[in-house]
């Protein structure tokens, strides 16, 4: 079966063939730069398409921040040329009246708020130094199957407007949430198609020049509030030099508000932005899930945004978009070695990663379902009267066991103003994070034994949904 979808046959027969290469890249954003650099230093010949144009790689709207440790663990030193903005050294959470704020300090939490492009334009360098082949301003339009492999793309030139096809023994799917070829794989390849909106946060963010610098810009500042960011949160992050990344997210559930609209009613009225300048703005939008079940098929890899490996709670993708693109190159690099890039060749990818990532990010995905019902006064005295400590928070977000020391008065306190369903609610939440790490931990060493996993995952999560949500 030859499947070239959505395509008229007049139009491939006017593609022009290009050689054939061992791996396709589809982006050059984070996943796909460290995908390209890990596969092409092993000297395969790596190509890597992106629509945008050579100079304008690494610019996306996000929050900008990157955990120090991600560099560490994938042996990266440090950028000097301007890619790292500012330092911080921890993030601070405040709840919805203002009146109490989480200070959480820890390793995982150290890190930077990056130039986005100097960064992105950093990356490409490292794959491109290992003597990869960009084709810039390339639009990837779909995958090429041929009895049930991935063997290639069809793109379009932009400059030219040319169709091409490029061949590869194996295509890496790095094009973040539009996920141009995950979209287009057929059924049969195991691997989810789409996303639901309710595990997508519609954003919209600005990065401000402030009249002057704030005082206190160590620490990046999440704010709660239900009422303003519905099933998320907003935040401002400090660039230095009275620069800020400010912006907000909204869970994409029933008619969720526009977030542009909450952003100018809610946020830039605050003190702070008065007088302020507008550099640059723009809105997008991040899978806040756990990772797909399944990131691999017969000659394809999914990456970064595109497989969801974003932290369900912050919405940070940068670091583990970038440990995807080195798990995956890694995985395709020995594959090809064994001289075979079949689904089974190709799993160890999902089993890492799930191991040193994405068990965390399935337990916070029931965290998330947590907050996304939590009124703000349950917020509120939740976090004034400790029921959910700094403590607490911390080693949810780091995936570790939490379990709530409640005193007698704050049970009171709860039982008093008829919240002892909330506090019923974190408990259950504690206990269903614990038996989602203990099932990822039981992560499939192999495809065959893959199905029997997922309708387990699948159970369980949706128990979680029916006790947290419904």
């Amino acid at each position: 079966m030859f499947i070239i979808s959505e395509l008229k046959i007049e139009t491939v027969k006017k593609c022009i063939t290009l050689e054939k290469f061992d791996v396709i890249v589809v982006g050059a954003g984070t996943a796909g730069c460290l995908a390209t650099k890990t596969t092409a230093e092993a000297g395969l010949k790596v190509c890597m398409l992106e629509r945008k144009r050579r100079e304008e790689i690494g610019e996306k709207i996000c929050g900008d921040a990157l955990g120090e440790h991600h560099l560490k663990t994938l042996n990266l030193e440090k950028p000097q040329g301007g890619e790292l903005e500012k330092r911080i050294e921890g993030v601070k959470i405040y709840s919805p009246d203002l009146e109490t704020v989480f200070t959480v300090e820890y390793e995982d939490f150290v890190g930077y708020i990056l130039n986005r492009r100097l960064f992105g334009q950093w990356l490409l360098k490292k794959a491109l130094d290992e003597g990869a082949v960009l084709f810039d301003s390339t639009q990837c339009l779909e995958p090429i199957i041929k009895k049930n492999f991935v063997t290639g793309v069809l793109a379009k030139n932009l400059k030219t407007g040319e169709n091409i096809r490029l061949k590869g023994k194996v295509v890496v799917d790095a094009s973040g949430f539009l996920a141009v070829v995950r979209r287009k794989l057929p059924k049969e390849m195991g691997i989810e198609n789409e996303v639901a909106n309710e595990d997508v946060e519609a954003c919209y963010r600005e990065i401000r020049q402030l009249k002057q610098e704030t005082k206190d810009t160590k620490y990046c500042e999440i704010y709660l509030n239900q009422k303003v960011t519905p099933g998320g949160y907003m935040w401002i992050f400090s660039k230095g030099g009275a620069k800020v990344n400010v912006g907000l997210g909204v869970c994409m559930l029933d008619k969720f508000p526009n977030p542009k609209n909450q952003f100018y009613k809610h946020v830039l009225t605050k003190p702070l932005f008065a007088g302020s300048v507008l550099l640059n703005g723009g809105a997008w939008y991040d899978p806040t899930r756990r990772p797909f079940d399944n990131m691999v098929g017969n000659g394809v890899a999914i990456l970064g945004d595109a497989a969801c490996l974003v932290n369900p709670i912050h919405g940070g993708g940068i670091g583990p978009s970038m440990l995807s693109g080195y798990l995956a190159g890694k995985t395709v690099v020995e594959a090809l070695e064994k001289g075979d890039v079949n689904q089974k060749s190709l799993w160890p990818y999902n089993r890492k990663y799930m191991e040193m990532y994405g068990t965390k990010q399935a337990g916070l995905e029931v965290f998330r379902m947590l907050l996304r019902t939590c009124r703000d006064e349950d917020l509120n005295y939740g976090m004034k009267c400790k029921l959910l400590t700094e403590e607490d928070v911390l080693k949810a977000s780091l995936g570790e066991e939490f379990r709530l020391k409640v005193t007698e008065t704050a049970k009171r306190v709860f039982r008093g103003l008829k919240r002892i369903r909330f506090l019923n609610k974190l408990r259950l939440t504690a206990n269903l994070m614990r038996q989602v790490k203990a099932h990822y931990g039981n992560y499939p060493e192999t495809s065959e034994n893959f199905e029997e996993w997922r309708i387990e995952t699948e159970a369980l999560f949706n128990e979680a949904r029916s006790k947290l949500i419904e």
